[in-house]
């Protein structure tokens, strides 16, 4: 398939470009400064800042699927999902946050007194970017949560999914590395199963 990645020289874009070709997938690298990111065969690297709509909708043209992965706070929900369908791709996947997932019924991770206020504004941020799409009735979206711990780590294949609820592992900790989550988001990609939803991935 052809991927415009939006994000592509951030922690969990180039993890994702990595995947995408490690699987044969042609990909269309964007970001604002796209110098940062390393060239490799079959990635076509593409200056582009997500909250310039117009500009945004021509770079996304002609790709089989988008996948976000910018910080909430420095993109725009309805830039995006409005740029997508402007180009006529009909699947957008988005790089998530923990903080929206379910720690009881009813009680989200952001809202509880033990979260870090440092990721207090950005896992709102997030927040309202699942909302935006929650109300999407014609771009075919997901959405995918990491657990709380999210970090450069190994690629090893072996994790689960799940739905709203933060998954926590045997050993009391809620994690996924960056490379088993670009697995999960590229099987997904490949494999669609949770269309119009937000599902999360974990150990």
């Amino acid at each position: 398939m052809k991927i415009a990645l939006i994000g592509v020289t951030g922690n969990v874009g180039t993890r994702l470009a990595a995947e995408l070709l490690h699987r044969g997938h042609a990909v269309t690298g964007i970001a604002r400064n796209p110098q940062k990111a390393k060239p490799q065969p079959g990635l076509t690297l593409q200056q582009g800042d997500v909250k310039r709509e117009v500009e945004l909708a021509k770079l996304l043209s002609g790709h089989d699927a988008v996948i976000h992965s910018v910080m909430f706070q420095s993109t725009d929900p309805n830039k995006v999902t409005h740029a997508t369908k402007q180009a006529g791709v009909p699947r957008l996947l988005v790089v998530g946050g923990a903080g929206s997932l379910e720690v009881a019924p009813g009680v989200q991770l952001v809202d509880t007194a033990e979260f870090p206020a440092i990721y207090k504004a950005e896992a709102l941020a997030g927040r309202d970017f699942l909302n935006t799409l929650r109300a999407e009735q014609q771009l075919d979206w997901t959405f995918l949560s990491p657990s709380a711990f999210f970090v450069p780590g190994e690629r090893s294949g072996k994790f689960r999914l799940g739905g709203d609820q933060l998954l926590v592992g045997v050993n009391g900790e809620s994690k996924i590395s960056m490379e088993d989550f670009a697995i999960a988001l590229v099987d997904e990609l490949e494999k669609p199963a949770h269309s119009w939803q937000r599902f999360t991935v974990g150990y």
